[in-house]
């Protein structure tokens, strides 16, 4: 694997249950075509792959864990919507968020909408989300990461799945 630094390699994958979030959301299809309105209860799943330090292990799992959570927590119990959507236009008024879609005028109150930077609300886009918020985060900085793999689940057998290495 081209390892010249003399360092030794090891990949871990955190899975665990309160990695989670439970949003309300829509895909949208095209211009004219999107679900209706519903829930789903995410699971995320992190792999990922850093050297070995003298103590056998790459780094305390409690850090990925713990940002992973926090991003978790951000979204939970909301309903998300697409800022980047090119089908989907939003509206802000002084309590409510507006979602304009095909001609419907979809409010909520801004309390319980997220927008996120994604185009769709999909396990697709909640993955790559969560990969590079996890990437950046000042917390996992240093601690020589060289692959992660995220993975966003709705549903048994269906996970959108990021991943990002070192070239």
């Amino acid at each position: 694997m081209g390892n010249t630094d003399n360092k030794r390699y090891s990949s871990i994958e955190i899975a665990k249950h309160a990695l989670n979030f439970s949003i309300a959301h829509f895909t949208i299809f095209s211009k004219s075509e999107r679900e209706n309105i519903h829930g789903h209860n995410f699971q995320v799943t992190c792999e990922l792959t850093a050297p070995v330090d003298e103590n056998g292990l790459i780094f305390d799992y409690n850090i990925i864990k713990s940002v992973i959570r926090s991003i978790c927590d951000e979204i939970d119990e909301h309903v998300v919507l697409p800022g980047k959507s090119p089908h989907l236009k939003l509206e802000y008024e002084t309590n409510h968020t507006i979602a304009l879609f095909n001609g419907e005028r979809i409010p909520f109150l801004k309390r319980d909408v997220t927008v996120l930077p994604v185009a769709n609300t999909t396990v697709e886009e909640f993955s790559n989300y969560f990969l590079h918020r996890v990437l950046k985060h000042p917390d996992l900085s240093g601690r020589g990461i060289t692959r992660m793999t995220l993975k966003v689940s709705s549903s048994p057998g269906q996970t959108g799945c990021s991943s990002w290495e070192i070239s």
